[in-house]
């Protein structure tokens, strides 16, 4: 695909609406209009996005949180980019600015997990900088 103009924006409480038009396999699953306006209500949770024509192509969500013995800290939780727009620099720019927001809060560490066999991202990460640190991952069912 021909590379076109991107548009890479933080959303605010009153952003609801830019997720109603999102490109295919950019979220996991089907944007949720009632969990879109809860996670923008929040001040801890943020989404970057990356807009081509109105449309949605990329995501990266994160939580800026505090603890009681370090400083603010920010979680990247998620970074999609549809198909036909990755390896056009994205990622990387929905990282950055998820980084800078996370300056501007004052956060000293952002962080984040992903797969072993995620190759694609592992490359993103560690050209932004990241550091791979082995760790174990433990899941428990709520529901």
């Amino acid at each position: 695909m021909m590379k076109q103009s991107t548009t890479i924006r933080t959303l605010t409480a009153t952003d609801a609406a830019i997720l109603d038009s999102v490109a295919d396999e950019v979220f996991d699953n089907e944007v949720r209009p009632k969990f879109a306006q809860e996670f923008l209500a929040d001040p801890r949770h943020h989404i970057a996005v990356a807009m081509v024509d109105g449309v949605v192509v990329g995501i990266a969500t994160a939580v800026h949180y505090i603890h009681p013995d370090k400083p603010p800290e920010l979680w990247i939780n998620e970074v999609g980019v549809a198909p036909e727009y990755q390896r056009q620099g994205i990622a990387t720019q929905l990282m950055k600015a998820l980084f800078a927001l996370g300056v501007a809060l004052g956060c000293r560490q952002a962080w984040l997990g992903t797969e072993e066999e995620n190759t694609p991202a592992r490359h993103l990460y560690a050209s932004l900088g990241g550091t791979e640190e082995t760790m174990v991952s433990i899941t428990f069912q709520l529901s």
